[in-house]
């Protein structure tokens, strides 16, 4: 249920590093997503572009022209589709990454990506998982009780 390969999504969209930069932002904006993987013609990962690193254009008017290859990160964290979702959700929160690559083998051929909105969705989905667990069920008893304490001093 909650694995990487089962949260993911799998049709990335992509770009190559001789995607012209003007060309990337309209794939960002007309697909409303924040970031793209950049591959190579075998799909390996070889960086990620992401808002910020466009956002340089505000800096370097000159580079308009410019390519992928010219804004994007090249040292990508990704992760293989056999690591835990927990290490995903521990390196989005301490490293505030809004998405990360996922890859498989040593060449780290991209399979999918794994975001922030995927993992809440996924929570949203199986939120009746939760609700179902000792752990929930005395949270609940406890706020019940809290509830009625309250009422019964205030009246």
């Amino acid at each position: 249920m909650f694995e990487i390969e089962n949260i993911m999504t799998k049709e990335v969209i992509t770009v190559k590093r001789d995607t012209a930069i003007q060309e990337t932002i309209r794939i960002m904006v007309e697909n409303n997503i924040t970031g793209l993987p950049v591959v190579d013609d075998q799909m390996q990962l070889i960086g990620v572009i992401s808002e910020k690193d466009i956002m340089m254009l505000l800096y370097d008017v000159g580079s308009r022209t410019g390519k992928v290859e010219d804004f994007m990160t090249k040292n990508v964290v990704s992760f293989d589709q056999e690591d835990s979702l927990a290490e995903v959700c521990d390196c989005l929160l301490k490293n505030h990454y809004r998405r990360v690559p996922i890859v498989t083998g040593p060449k780290k051929k991209l399979v999918g990506i794994i975001s922030r909105k995927n993992i809440v969705q996924s929570i949203f989905k199986y939120q009746d998982f939760f609700r179902d667990t000792p752990y929930m069920q005395n949270e609940l008893a406890d706020a019940k009780a809290q509830v009625e304490l309250l009422k019964s001093t205030n009246d």
